[in-house]
């Protein structure tokens, strides 16, 4: 089975974040860091995002043992800074998962630093956790804009 990288690169998860994971590169800008840090989180691997938090800001662990997240895709909303020459960046992003069988997707922006030539992530501000919204821009679980009474999904919204 070839597994693809699911921070989006298009390449296979050995030739891109796997190299990340085991240390053989580091992430040379914050967009890198962001795409290896999601793609860590899907494959729960919490000593690759410890290591590459800013001990500032670090929890002591990472706890997966109930997490039914399933990280499906990542998508880049929009870079600030965080090139090679560069000390600070941002990143906004939106992950997009299932938990329960539901499309979910967060969006966030996060905040880099790099220190020592390298980069860590500081923290991020969550601007939204939920369901995505279809091409209508109507949340699936949301009230049908019909007056149906019925949600989006059982409405208008089926295909």
């Amino acid at each position: 089975m070839v597994d693809m990288c699911l921070c989006g690169s298009g390449l296979l998860y050995e030739q891109c974040c796997r190299t990340y994971h085991n240390g053989s590169r580091f992430a040379e800008t914050a967009e890198i860091l962001m795409r290896s840090r999601f793609t860590a989180y899907a494959y729960q691997d919490d000593s690759y995002l410890l290591a590459t938090w800013d001990n500032t800001k670090k929890p002591q662990s990472i706890d997966f043992s109930k997490d039914k997240t399933v990280w499906t895709k990542l998508e880049i909303v929009n870079v600030k800074k965080g090139g090679k020459n560069d000390t600070k960046g941002l990143v906004e992003f939106k992950a997009h998962f299932k938990l329960d069988d539901e499309d979910q997707v967060m969006h966030e922006l996060s905040r880099f630093k790099k220190s020592g030539g390298r980069w860590y992530y500081l923290d991020g501000l969550v601007k939204s956790i939920g369901q995505p919204k279809t091409e209508s821009g109507q949340g699936k679980n949301a009230p049908c804009p019909c007056g149906s009474g019925k949600k989006f999904k059982r409405c208008c919204g089926q295909n």
